[in-house]
């Protein structure tokens, strides 16, 4: 796999080379990337869909959709949110943005922005349908999205916001301040839009504002000068599209989203999250694997003169790390005893010293972190060949990870195309951690869906809060029913009323314009924790 360490000044994004995905680092965002002031975990996560799939988009459209859409031209529109870029996973059928607070995943048809903290999600919203017009080709609505009544902007086909309750609501800003003021701004943008809480008022809920299919934008306004004849509405038209109200993936799958939101996180598991304790790891790890590099050659090359006198290693004073270089082929994550306390080496091996770039990568300590915690054997390299995980480890403490999880082809595919068949699709996984015990909090996010890894929501689910052991979680499956064809999917969830350690709450289901929505909310059995932090109380 080729990895792009540096970025041209001229070029933020590398090329993609074939399918397997590349990975590209934005060396000037990360250095002194700081994490101190996160304080609000819960993300906003906005889910704009400008087709039903990535084979239906609209004539006259680029071939490769938004995908076609320069990473510099992102980059203009997350300043209007207030994050920046660390790093891009390219892939043939999405591209994955790692964020300053959270994530974006850019499809053909479709973009997902997810951030946390203090950012101002919705503020992008406008530039993104000006960039899907502009620079993508789709369909435009000239008309008054904003004061300027001769801009112009893209109709979506569907729009998806979302977002948990805020722990500190007072200090958001724009239109996040209150579900209230979302909803209003939304509804200034589209017609027929619908907004919801999902859950108990009194305690841990859910937000949700969703368009139906082939969504509208709001006419134009009354113009200001009295004396200009008012504007007739005008709205978007799809000559080349037909209305659907089943979306789909690649290759016709279905589209679902499972996410994983978890407060009170055990503070032990949380540590692992902390820059401290990666390096640590870091270090134990780098040095068994220096030891296993010397007996192996000891082994190939005769005997090499030893000293049998061992003594402590004291711990490394700078993070140890070993991902965007070449000792990343030559060193192997697996756990080892390193990990479990015995960091004890002999003398030639207290003298080995770390390259100096390694010294404050981020990245490099994200790879350890989610090799150490288990993130990385949720899709496993086995049955995922080709799947990326690009993670990053902020100072003090923090992590954030995307995963891009090509699937692979059938096996009678590969025999007929031999190396060179393509995956069939590609989708993503999200992973975001404040380890902080006054704010604790994390999150998991992804759309493989349940038939196509093999494994059920239950199953991931139960994995997933293994890692973290949250004192109480909400899980949504958001699952497309294509006209009925999807109905098994409420019945299908008994596993989920079981999650070991856990009982369940609450479940609500909601029947949405062709989409099934199943809320769930856990406690763990032995917490102790008392009523959930509300922070938002909507009454």
């Amino acid at each position: 796999m080729s990895i792009n360490i540096g970025i041209p000044k001229e070029q933020v994004l590398s090329p993609s080379l074939s399918s397997t995905p590349q990975l590209t680092i934005n060396r000037e965002v990360t250095i002194d990337l700081d994490s101190s002031n996160a304080f609000e975990g819960p993300e906003k996560l906005l889910e704009v869909w400008f087709a039903p799939s990535p084979e239906a988009l609209p004539y006259g459209t680029q071939a490769d959709g938004l995908k076609s859409v320069s990473a510099e031209t992102w980059k203009e529109m997350l300043d209007l949110v207030h994050c920046k870029i660390l790093s891009i996973v390219e892939s043939e059928h999405v591209d994955a943005y790692l964020l300053s607070e959270s994530s974006m995943f850019v499809f053909p048809h479709k973009l997902v922005l997810k951030t946390c903290g203090t950012t101002t999600l919705l503020w992008g919203l406008h530039r993104m349908l000006e960039i899907a017009l502009t620079y993508a080709g789709f369909p435009h609505h000239p008309g008054s999205l904003v004061k300027d009544a001769s801009s112009s902007a893209a109709a979506p086909y569907r729009v998806f916001y979302s977002r948990k309750n805020f722990l500190y609501p007072d200090q958001q800003k724009g239109p996040h301040r209150s579900w209230g003021d979302e909803v209003k701004f939304l509804d200034r943008l589209f017609l027929n839009g619908s907004a919801y809480m999902i859950g108990k008022m009194n305690g841990d809920h859910w937000y949700l504002y969703i368009t139906g299919p082939n969504a509208q934008l709001t006419p134009p306004q009354t113009p200001d000068n009295e004396g200009t004849p008012p504007t007739d509405p005008q709205f978007s038209s799809f000559p080349d599209r037909p209305v659907e109200t089943s979306v789909t993936g690649y290759n016709g799958e279905v589209d679902e989203t499972l996410e994983i939101l978890m407060t009170d996180l055990d503070e032990q598991n949380a540590k692992r999250f902390y820059l401290d304790h990666a390096s640590a790891v870091a270090g134990g790890r780098f040095i068994e694997n220096a030891r296993n590099a010397r007996n192996d050659a000891i082994s190939n090359l005769g005997t090499i003169p030893e000293h049998k006198e061992d003594f402590a290693l004291p711990e490394p004073k700078i993070p140890v790390t070993c991902c965007s270089s070449d000792l990343s082929e030559k060193i192997s994550w697996e756990p080892t005893k390193m990990e479990s306390g015995s960091n004890l080496a002999t003398p030639e091996e207290s003298d080995l010293t770390f390259p100096e770039e390694l010294t404050t990568e981020g990245h490099a300590l994200g790879t350890v972190v989610s090799e150490a915690c288990g993130l990385s054997t949720i899709y496993p390299k086995e049955k995922y060949p080709d799947a990326r995980i690009d993670a990053y480890l902020f100072t003090p403490c923090g992590f954030s990870a995307n995963g891009v999880i090509p699937v692979p082809p059938p096996d009678e595919a590969k025999e007929k195309a031999g190396a060179s068949a393509d995956p069939l699709s590609t989708h993503y996984f999200t992973v975001h951690v404040t380890p902080e015990p006054q704010c604790s909090y994390a999150s998991f996010e992804t759309n493989v869906p349940a038939r196509t890894c093999g494994r059920t929501a239950a199953e991931i689910v139960q994995q997933v809060v293994q890692i973290f052991r949250p004192g109480r979680f909400s899980v949504t499956l958001f699952e497309a029913n294509n006209l009925g064809k999807n109905r098994k999917a409420k019945k299908g969830g008994r596993a989920m009323e079981s999650i070991q350690g856990y009982r369940r709450v609450d479940r609500i289901v909601h029947d949405l314009d062709g989409y099934d929505l199943i809320f769930r909310y856990y406690e763990r059995h032995d917490w102790t924790g008392g009523a959930p932090r509300l922070g938002e109380i909507p009454y």
